[in-house]
């Protein structure tokens, strides 16, 4: 072939390629425009529509220790000044508890919020990814770095970043195994982590874009406003999220990872030394945690003693037996992601104690296999491209195809997947190593981890889709391919997670789940016999409870649910026996003391009442349960005085129980103090306004004041709300009488 002919060829390939961008750009650009509103309103309308049968959705399991009865939660005031390991969390339950009460709404209604905005970082996240230094060299294929992030996109398919960015985005909204975190309330620890993390991580890659625009002035720009206000928000979120969960202690980790990853040293992107400036205020962040779990008054020793000692929740289980076993766990929690059935939120998982078990081992090298692929991807993306000082103005030689080079976003898209792999294995670290937990599976632990694993998969395919369209030469356009995939995937997954949360609608549907998927697990069984016992069904409760002894016969919880149901039933000896037997195998179970001086009350022996009570609120000070019911024996052996210093303690550990409220009025009516009781009666009443007794007690009271029709009027309230309450008919028909 001549000269000429090579020239004309290559003049007839140039034109083509630009027409090519061209087109690329035209279809493009109204996605551009309006990616962030349509990924906005998707994801929006997604999780509304898979957890809109959640609101009604009860307190379950954790939720009651941590947030029905934390009484912490009734005053902002015990929030200031800051402290404890969890303080964000749990003041976002003191919000809730503040405007709404213990009305479920409100707090399923914040998980939800958090749910979208973590979604729509995710699509963040991936959008200012594309716009890093490394990306847009590999996008550009020896461009110069100087090019501005629509001019490098036009390089790409120019919708495939925000497609990427949507596809990941839509399937971790839709994902079921996110239920636990978002409808089982509590679990909004590892969300609203996971919210200031994502955040923190994408406000310091802000800044660190605002130091590689272009121009001789590019270094100066760290000392910028726009520069230090992203960079402070980052350090203020990243503070935020240690003091959320401890999953947030990898996130310094994963910014250094990203850091090495994304912005590649260069004269105009600083060198290693001057990149330290940004990593090593970041890196101070991890110190945090570690801080909030010991005391930091004491000699070093005993720091690093508290430290290892609160680095394990649980000592049945040793440290490399819990790692042993995480390596089947890991495995479990891919094959959720990827087939999410058979979920449980009480997982009955047998321990691995050797390494050369074959399914231990077998495991073993498939993760190492995995882990060893997102290796491989960053080493060949980062070996197959120019860095980008060389590519600013320095000829290099023309990728071929035949060597497998010439894609700028395949090398970029390999990253991206490496990255989203080690995301997951890094941001698992904390809580699938070596620091035991109890329950060495649980599903909300994939939350964080699932950010890369979306990332990586929604790469990986919408990638290989576009080669392979090039390639094989399949006209369908990225935009079908990308809702056919929503469709399949999403969509698929939203209607699982629909279906997934009707488990969560009460307690006994849930522990039902459990026990068929757990059935030699006492806990279930348990938790089961105690939802029952709250809805009357006494027979089914104590099988349930029953069966829980007989596969855990030294598990205290079931002897005192139990005992519960028989005092309920009034047989009070079975009762009696069952909470002994509790006590004997937790001494330190207040519960069961309350409720065995409860029976001793009911049987009429105040003796033994009285020390059980006494040993319950020793035990646990903040029990507001067990002060009312001492302050009710005092007032039944008419130590009045005594009876409304108890009332007045369980009051200020909990103001919103009506029933204390109630007593605390008998107490004042009892001293003549008629108006400090009819304030109390009213308090009752507006805290529980169909409590019949109140409305009695408050008769009684107007009555005792002479104030005859506000009488009537409460003792027919109390008779509307319980008409066979036969004391309120007797004294309001004498008062009509006369």
């Amino acid at each position: 072939m001549g000269k000429a002919s090579k020239r004309k060829q290559k003049y007839s390939e140039d034109k083509r390629i630009k027409q090519s961008d061209f087109v690329e750009e035209g279809s493009s650009s109204f996605l551009k425009r309006y990616s962030f509103l349509i990924s906005l309103s998707l994801i929006t309308i997604t999780a509304f529509l898979i957890y809109s049968n959640t609101f009604a959705s009860p307190f379950h399991f954790d939720d009651e220790p941590n947030i029905v009865e934390n009484y912490k939660l009734r005053d902002l005031s015990n929030f200031w000044p800051p402290s404890g390991s969890r303080y964000v969390g749990v003041l976002s339950f003191a919000l809730n508890y503040h405007f709404g009460g213990l009305n479920v709404f409100g707090y399923h209604l914040v998980n939800i919020i958090i749910h979208i905005i973590n979604g729509l970082l995710i699509w963040w996240l991936i959008i200012l990814t594309f716009k890093t230094p490394v990306m847009q060299v590999y996008v550009g294929q020896g461009l110069s770095p100087a090019l501005t992030p629509d001019r490098i996109i036009r390089g790409l398919k120019a919708d495939l970043p925000y497609l990427t960015a949507l596809t990941a985005s839509l399937i971790f909204v839709s994902h079921p195994i996110q239920t636990q975190a978002v409808t089982y309330i509590v679990q909004r620890f590892a969300s609203l982590a996971t919210l200031l993390y994502i955040l923190s991580l994408t406000l310091y890659i802000k800044a660190r874009l605002q130091t590689v625009q272009t121009g001789a002035n590019a270094v100066g720009k760290f000392f910028s406003t726009s520069t230090l206000t992203f960079y402070f928000l980052s350090l203020v979120s990243a503070i935020l999220a240690m003091k959320t969960k401890e999953i947030s202690l990898t996130l310094p980790f994963v910014i250094i990872l990203y850091e090495v990853m994304f912005f590649a040293p260069t004269k105009q992107n600083y060198g290693f030394a001057k990149r330290l400036l940004y990593l090593i205020p970041v890196t101070l962040t991890a110190f945090i945690i570690p801080l909030s779990l010991i005391g930091t008054d004491r000699p070093v020793g005993d720091m690093i003693g508290e430290l290892r000692e609160a680095a394990q929740e649980t000592e049945e289980i040793s440290r490399d037996v819990y790692l042993l076993t995480q390596f089947r766990v890991i495995v479990t929690y891919i094959r959720l992601l990827f087939l999410p059935i058979n979920q449980n939120l009480d997982y009955d998982y047998p321990l691995s104690h050797s390494l050369f078990e074959p399914q231990t081992f077998a495991f073993f090298l498939f993760l190492s296999a995995i882990f060893a692929f997102a290796i491989y991807l960053f080493i060949r993306s980062r070996r197959t491209a120019k860095s980008p000082s060389r590519l600013a103005g320095e000829k290099t030689k023309s990728p071929s195809p035949h060597r497998g080079e010439g894609r700028g976003e395949g090398k970029c898209y390999g990253l991206l997947i490496s990255f989203g792999i080690l995301w997951f294995f890094i941001t698992l670290s904390v809580e699938s190593s070596i620091i035991p937990i109890r329950d060495v599976i649980n599903e909300h632990r994939l939350y964080l981890p699932s950010v890369g694993a979306v990332i990586a998969f929604g790469s990986g395919v919408l990638y290989g889709f576009s080669y392979a369209r090039e390639r094989l030469g399949i006209k369908v356009s990225l935009l079908l391919a990308t809702c056919v995939l929503l469709f399949v995937t999403a969509f698929t997954l939203g209607i699982a997670t629909y279906k997934r949360n009707l488990v969560w609608k009460d307690d006994i549907a849930l522990w039902d789940d459990v026990i068929e998927k757990s059935p030699e697990k006492a806990r279930g069984y348990n938790n089961l016999g105690k939802a029952l016992q709250e809805k009357e069904l006494f027979t089914e409760s104590i099988k349930a409870l029953q069966q829980a002894i007989q596969l855990k016969p030294n598990l205290p919880e079931p002897h005192t649910n139990l005992g519960n149901v028989y005092s309920k039933q009034g047989r009070f000896d079975y009762a009696i026996k069952e909470y002994r037997a509790a006590l004997k195998l937790n001494p330190y179970d207040a519960e069961a003391y309350n409720n065995l001086g409860n029976t001793y009350y009911s049987q009429g022996l105040f003796n033994e009442a009285m020390q059980a009570y006494v040993i319950a609120v020793k035990l646990k000070p903040d029990y507001p349960d067990a002060y009312n019911n001492l302050g009710s024996l005092y007032a039944t052996q008419e130590r009045i005085d005594a009876a409304i210093e108890e009332f007045k303690k369980a009051l200020r550990l909990e103001p919103a129980i009506a029933e204390t409220h109630n007593n605390l009025g008998n107490a004042y009516s009892e001293q003549g103090r008629i108006d400090e009781a009819i304030k109390e009666y009213r308090i009752a009443l507006k805290l529980k306004p169909d409590y019949a007794k109140a409305h009695y007690n408050l008769g009684l009271t107007y009555k005792k004041k002479g104030l005859k029709d506000e009488a009537i009027r409460e003792f027919k309230e109390a008779l509307k709300i319980q008409p066979d309450y036969v004391e309120a008919r007797k004294v309001l028909e004498s008062l009509l009488k006369y």
